[in-house]
């Protein structure tokens, strides 16, 4: 019965080539050498981890505040150092499961620079826990610590595959709204590029370009079709060649003009699994191998059927994330609810202007808040856009007035904009964030609707380019 169970799919239990397994390993482990070390070399540990008294975690991860502080440096070198063993196949397993651990860790700390290719990382960090990735071209089997291999299950494979489909064709979606189609983001984010390199490289006519309102609506477009388009024309060989030269020049240029760090060079490396197996065999055995791959016959895993249920429950999940905003009332654009690990890549630039203001229930005394002693400056684009943020600020204010032996209401009067707009309220000012609950899985009541004007095509006011919190 259990065989039966099995070969309902034989494909997916087919033996094959790992190449791309092995290759993917080497560069995982560089680029996360790279980018763990540099966010030390850089200065982003100490703005994000040691500085800050407190950061704004996921739900459930406030624990790990106490190891804010110094310690991250540490935290960081050895992530990095796990990047390098990986990359070096030696004590894979540990380094791999490690890293995965602590990247994991990290991300879940802190929501102020939450970026959805740090969540891309974290996902791919967790299938190579469960890869034979250092079964080849790795100090491990060098060593003699584990039996080299040539092979892998196919499904092993179209796990990556199928994880770069989900990625890209919802963040493609995500795209479908006027303020991405019309150009209007895409021209401010561009436009900041063009001020940056005019300033470092004097590179006007670049600058120029980047600057265009024609040309941000060009890139607009094309990005929506190269999400929706490229992993599928990268697995059919008619069109493989030039997808694969398409998402090559796609992710200079996002290198280039976004400055968004390792991303680009890590979604190429992915795509090394739409490719088959036998031809990056072709193209790369030679040089890394004198042995020829066989494929070595082996009868169907015991658990296979089992193994079944987890993938399909991984997929399941994976889709309801990016869809889960549908079950919320609002536009997840304004009210962000269901925006997190969700794919919504790079779609809108907020902005807001915030105050917080506590009462005391016993005297009625009203204090104002001045954020600028509670919050670093980059932590303040967040506590005054983001929902969420903005109600862990409130309960943290609750908290701390509590131990100070006063029981106070919290109230926030915010105003947002959206991609240049005007700023419109956004936060019921009389609603006491103190005294309510986070809903999970529906609106927050306190969220005021979205004006139907606010992604129509705007020219940013004035306000928009000067400071963008009003920190009390």
């Amino acid at each position: 019965m259990i065989a039966e169970d099995t070969m309902q799919m034989p494909w997916l239990f087919k033996k094959i080539d790992h190449i791309q397994l092995i290759l993917f390993r080497i560069f995982f482990g560089l680029l996360a050498l790279l980018e763990c070390w540099g966010a030390i070399a850089t200065g982003w540990v100490k703005e994000t981890f040691v500085d800050p008294n407190f950061t704004f975690p996921f739900f459930g991860f406030e624990w790990t505040q106490f190891l804010l502080g110094d310690i991250m440096y540490l935290l960081f070198a050895v992530l990095g150092l796990s990047g390098l063993c990986i990359a070096i196949g030696y004590r894979y397993r540990v380094s791999i499961l490690l890293f995965s651990l602590g990247w994991s860790l990290v991300y879940f700390m802190q929501k102020s620079n939450y970026n959805n290719h740090y969540y891309l990382v974290m996902l791919i960090a967790w299938f190579m826990v469960f890869m034979p990735a250092n079964r080849a071209l790795s100090l491990d089997v060098k060593r003699g610590r584990t039996k080299g291999q040539q092979s892998m299950f196919n499904w092993q494979r179209y796990l990556f595959v199928t994880q770069l489909l989900i990625v890209y064709t919802f963040a493609g979606i995500a795209k479908l709204y006027p303020g991405w189609y019309n150009g209007q983001y895409l021209h401010l984010r561009l436009s900041d590029s063009a001020t940056w390199y005019r300033t470092h490289f004097s590179w006007s006519h670049f600058a120029d370009l980047l600057s265009s309102e024609n040309f941000a609506r060009l890139l607009s477009w094309l990005g929506i079709g190269f999400d929706l388009l490229v992993i599928p024309l990268l697995l059919w060989k008619p069109t493989r060649t030039i997808a694969f030269i398409a998402a090559l020049l796609f992710h200079i240029f996002n290198s280039i003009t976004l400055h968004i760090g390792i991303f680009p060079y890590f979604a190429l490396a992915l795509a090394i699994f739409c490719f088959p197996p036998e031809l990056i065999r072709k193209r790369f055995g030679q040089y890394l191998t004198n042995n020829p791959y066989r494929v070595v016959s082996s009868p169907p895993r015991p658990l296979s059927k089992y193994l079944l249920l987890l993938l399909a429950s991984y997929v399941l999940w994976q889709l309801y994330l990016p869809l889960r905003h549908h079950l919320i009332a609002g536009d997840v654009l304004w009210t962000e609810e269901g925006h997190r690990l969700a794919w919504r890549m790079m779609l809108r630039r907020k902005s807001g202007q915030i105050t917080f203001y506590v009462v005391n229930k016993e005297t009625g005394k009203k204090e104002q808040i001045r954020l600028n002693e509670y919050v670093m400056p980059h932590q303040l684009h967040l506590v005054s856009t983001a929902p969420d943020a903005i109600w862990q600020f409130a309960q943290r204010l609750a908290k701390e007035y509590k131990q100070r032996g006063q029981v106070v209401s919290v109230f926030a009067q915010s105003m947002v904009s959206v991609n240049g707009s005007p700023y419109y309220p956004f936060i019921d000012p009389t609603v006491d964030l103190a005294a309510t609950s986070w809903r999970y899985f529906s609106h927050q009541h306190w969220i005021l609707d979205a004006p139907e004007e606010i992604y129509k095509k705007n020219t940013p006011t004035p306000e928009y380019f000067l400071p963008q919190i009003r920190a009390y």
